[in-house]
């Protein structure tokens, strides 16, 4: 039973489980919008809240198993990740492997049980997440790939309920690519020295911290131009325009942080984020009910 345990820690570790903070709250608003905007009631049930948690979770498994597994030769050379348990010997690479496939697998299969479109986009979703860790090796422009497969949390979220992909939904995905490829940017200062010398390509490593900071702004302010496109075409209120007020407070928040001091990233990238995201869900809640 120990054994089982400390194996369970190894593999929360090898995923940041905890990380999840970024992509479940973006799922959820998209179907409480959905159910609200087809029915005048943001709860779309118990069936959909069940399995449309099991599909984020299990994407992102899926994701960073991938990431971990493609990464074990870079990953191996940078001391902010040798310590991963795919580098060091406590996840074995037949592990990770059966990890990836019983993660596509189950995504594939709560897919079908929520609708016809979720099943025939559930193999592009995973492709898609798939493609980060490639990108990283010949695409400086990996970051927005990033956030990409974020975005897609939202999409997922308005298919389950829908059935469909609506224009706000397209809106709301397009803010959480650009936020969450921002972050990276910012999160990828710290490997910037590493990426240089190992030919990894990163805006970073390309264009220096001062310009990936302005970037990166840029990438923020559009997230938050999408956010309010979200909100404006999806016919919501005064709620829904607070959780975009406050994400464009958070976020200058979060480069204050980073232009102060450097090794504040961490909690920049982590704290701050996390807490955007689910007072963005705890406001659209307040307005769907």
């Amino acid at each position: 039973m120990n054994h089982f345990k400390e194996k369970l820690a190894h593999f929360s570790e090898l995923v940041m489980f905890k990380h999840s903070v970024f992509s479940l709250p973006f799922i959820f608003i998209a179907m409480l919008v959905a159910s609200y905007n087809e029915s005048g009631s943001g709860w779309f049930g118990w069936k959909l809240l069940l399995l449309g948690t099991l599909a984020a979770v299990t994407a992102r498994n899926f994701a960073m198993g991938v990431n971990r597994y493609l990464d074990r030769d870079v990953d191996i050379l940078n001391p902010r990740t040798k310590g991963r348990p795919s580098v060091d010997g406590r996840v074995s690479n037949v592990q990770m492997i059966g990890f990836i496939m019983i993660n596509a697998l189950m995504f594939i299969v709560v897919a079908y049980f929520v609708n016809t479109l979720a099943f025939q986009l559930s193999l592009p979703i995973l492709l898609v997440l798939g493609a980060y860790t490639l990108f990283k090796r010949f695409s400086s422009m990996a970051h927005l790939i990033l956030g990409v497969s974020l975005g897609l949390a939202p999409i997922a979220g308005v298919v389950a309920v829908n059935g469909e992909i609506t224009l706000w939904s397209v809106y709301l995905a397009i803010g959480v690519m650009f936020w969450v490829a921002g972050f990276d940017l910012l999160y990828s200062l710290q490997d910037m020295a590493f990426d240089k010398v190992h030919n990894l390509h990163s805006i970073p490593s390309k264009f220096g911290a001062k310009k990936t900071m302005w970037i990166a702004k840029v990438f923020h302010f559009l997230a938050i131009i999408f956010w309010a496109y979200f909100v404006f075409t999806a016919g919501l209120g005064y709620w829904a325009q607070l959780a975009v007020l406050f994400s464009a407070i958070m976020l200058s928040y979060e480069h204050y942080i980073v232009n102060k001091d450097f090794t504040k990233i961490d909690k920049a990238f982590f704290t701050v984020n996390g807490y955007l995201g689910f007072v963005f869900l705890i406001l659209i809640i307040m307005e769907v009910i």
